[in-house]
């Protein structure tokens, strides 16, 4: 069974940084991208930040120049480096990896880690 196995997280001070981790655990054959998403209360989750296999990444504008996302794809691992966090930054967020096959001609499907709380305090 394929699953997602995220570290990082926490409390941290207006300003700081936090590192979040994500690893795949189990055995594939591919997969399309990875990325980190998060949901506050009362809201949608959004997509924070993203990185193909090929190594192209994407940001949400209020992240940009403050975080940085970074994957190994021998590794099937993907993290996100936060710097200069906000308070509008406190969330929770996952890990997500799109297009996950564990064989050739098999479906994709995508897979979701729990979830890690960051909270950013003024």
């Amino acid at each position: 069974q394929v699953q997602l196995v995220e570290s990082g997280g926490g409390l941290v001070q207006a300003g700081g940084s936090l590192r979040l981790s994500c690893a795949v655990s189990g055995s594939i054959f591919g997969l399309k991208s990875m990325g980190w998403y998060r949901q506050a209360p009362g809201t949608e989750r959004e997509l924070v930040a993203s990185i193909t296999s090929g190594g192209t990444t994407s940001y949400v504008d209020s992240v940009k120049g403050r975080f940085t996302i970074s994957g190994d794809n021998a590794k099937n691992t993907v993290s996100l480096q936060m710097n200069s966090l906000k308070p509008e930054d406190t969330a929770v967020y996952y890990c997500a990896a799109e297009g996950v096959t564990i064989a050739p001609m098999l479906p994709r499907r995508d897979v979701w880690g729990q979830g890690t709380q960051v909270t950013v305090s003024s």
